[in-house]
């Protein structure tokens, strides 16, 4: 028997073969597999019979039975029943269930990988800090979130396209370029004169610096060198942009994090894209004329009441730029773009998709998607961390990346539902024990691989083992939690929150952990031995598949 790799697709397709066979006019009827809250229930549950009850005017019992006589014949299947009203349970084959350890072994790095997305386009946008200094915590949690996504996207089927989209201009760049200017003139945060926006961090100290000393930087495919010149305040902020974008890639890259796109807001005015949005807009005739302004009529699409486009003064609102970049994410032919932002962005959702309502361009109801995240605390000792000497007002993300690593850094930003706030504990990040789940869930993986390089042997061995000696409640455990892996990838992805796999890792460590403590593995008898090192193998594939889609290690030693 070839193993099945994920159960719940399986049964899907062999329910949807018996509805075609006994309702062909409602073959576009949804069909959920989900796994019962009682072990007494079966494996997996389906109810189907019960959504078919009143289109087919029949008793979901009825509807049920034919499903199961419709239902094909299935070497993982050991039997099916009806319970209550017409809930259809069904029991997976104990043999099935252990050869889930070949299909693990077998599958190697691609196990748990669904085909959901089928390689359709999806746009994903995070980070996308202005370049006015370091990347702050937020934005690190911004960037473990989105890339984890991405991560996670790509192994449910999707062809993901990774972006960054920042502000070259405006108030924060003329602040940052003030603020360059003056340190190049020698004048300090501490002088009476500098202004209460200006940037105090030594990194402008940093900037102005190389500008002076005619240094060149490269960021974002751009050579800038700096001119020297401290009245020259244009070449100041086009210096000031590409050093804090470098320095931006710098802890990016430190982070694992890399991008397919930069896009920058001042090109959608130099490209005439917000012009063209603009005047599709007035064309649409959802905008009108007052008090000088020009206005969006977004209530027309469930906004609590219209938006300013054009200001009096003539320039345009801050979500006018963001209409127009997310109709250029359609025309690139994105089916689904999401957004990974902080929760101070709530607002612009509603006005952004209403904007792009408006355009009549064929864009659905609801895109973008927007996964927003909470603020992160940093506690160290026990007590708040704040400032950041580089950066003089927060805690950067090399500050967190530096401390504790990359891999605690990237597991504890990630693991928690990006809409909850977040503590980061830098000595619990730090804490070699079963606490920090970080080092829990390596220490598993260090683990299985000190017992397979004592053992020595040829993975050939184990993909030849005999697992069906795998029967105790500890093995049964692992059985299960490794063939739920492909229904956390493909749940983790529909709901936008690669926390799960997280929250999966740190439960799959505790079973094996548990397995670990109260079995041996080198044993005498070779058949046992080799089918729980087989198993163990699988974990370990399992456990290094899922880090990898939170972009954390997996270390053989601790």
């Amino acid at each position: 028997m070839s193993a099945v790799l994920n159960f719940k697709s399986h049964l899907s397709d062999l329910f949807a073969q018996s509805l075609r066979a006994v309702a062909p006019d409602q073959s576009g009827a949804t069909i959920l597999i989900e796994r019962p809250k009682q072990a007494s229930h079966g494996d997996y549950a389906c109810n189907l019979a019960m959504q078919l009850a009143k289109p087919m005017r029949k008793s979901p019992r009825d509807i049920a039975n034919a499903l199961i006589a419709a239902l094909p014949k299935s070497d993982v299947i050991e039997k099916v029943e009806i319970a209550g009203a017409g809930f259809i349970n069904v029991f997976i084959t104990t043999a099935a269930k252990q050869d889930v350890v070949h299909g693990v072994l077998q599958a190697g790095a691609g196990y748990g990988h669904v085909h959901v997305g089928r390689g359709r386009k999806v746009g994903v946008e995070f980070v996308s800090a202005n370049p006015t200094g370091p990347l702050h915590v937020g934005h690190g949690r911004g960037a473990a979130v989105g890339d984890c996504l991405c991560n996670v996207l790509h192994a449910a089927g999707w062809n993901v396209t990774r972006e960054f989209y920042y502000n070259d201009a405006g108030a924060q760049i003329d602040n940052l370029t003030l603020s360059v200017q003056l340190r190049c003139k020698g004048i300090t945060p501490d002088d009476p004169s500098w202004p209460e926006s200006g940037y105090r961090g030594d990194y402008i100290l940093d900037v102005a610096k190389a500008y002076m000393a005619k240094e060149t930087v490269e960021a974002d495919d751009q050579h800038i060198t700096g001119k020297g010149d401290a009245d020259d305040a244009e070449a100041i902020r086009h210096f000031a942009v590409a050093y804090l974008r470098r320095e931006q890639d710098l802890d990016l890259r430190a982070f694992q994090v890399e991008f397919d796109v930069f896009s920058l807001e001042s090109a959608l005015y130099t490209d005439g894209k917000v012009e063209e949005t603009v005047k599709k807009l007035i064309a649409s005739g959802h905008t009108y004329e007052q008090d000088d302004a020009l206005w969006l009529r977004t209530t027309d699409f469930g906004d609590d009441k219209d938006r300013v486009m054009r200001k009096s003064d003539g320039g345009y609102t801050y979500f006018v730029p963001d209409v127009a970049y997310h109709l250029d994410k359609w025309r690139r032919g994105f089916e689904r773009v999401i957004n990974e932002q902080g929760s101070d962005h709530h607002s612009t959702i509603t006005r952004v998709r209403a904007g792009l309502q408006a355009l009549d361009a064929g864009i659905p109801k609801g895109w973008p998607d927007y996964v927003l995240h909470q603020m992160v605390t940093v506690l160290k000792n026990g007590e708040e961390v704040k400032i950041s000497k580089r950066a003089g007002s927060y805690v950067t993300l090399r500050d967190l990346i530096d401390e504790v690593g990359c891999d605690a850094t990237r597991y504890f930003l990630a693991a928690r539902h990006p809409d909850s706030q977040l503590v980061f504990d830098i000595d619990l990040a730090k804490s070699q024990s079963n606490d920090n789940p970080v080092y829990y869930i390596q220490y598993a993986h260090a683990r299985i691989s000190t017992v397979l390089a004592q053992w020595g042997g040829e993975h050939l061995a184990l993909l030849n083992a005999d697992v069906s000696v795998l029967d105790s409640d500890y093995e049964t455990a692992l059985l299960q939690r490794l063939i739920d892996y492909p229904q956390v990838i493909e749940t983790a992805a529909e709901d936008l929150a690669p926390h799960q796999v997280a929250f999966y890792l740190k439960e799959l460590a505790a079973d094996f952990h548990s397995y670990y403590n109260a079995s041996r593995f080198l044993v005498e008898d070779g058949r046992i031995k080799l089918a729980r090192l087989a198993l163990i193998a699988a974990v370990a594939q399992v456990i290094r598949n899922g880090l990898a889609l939170l972009g954390v290690s997996a270390p053989e030693k601790m």
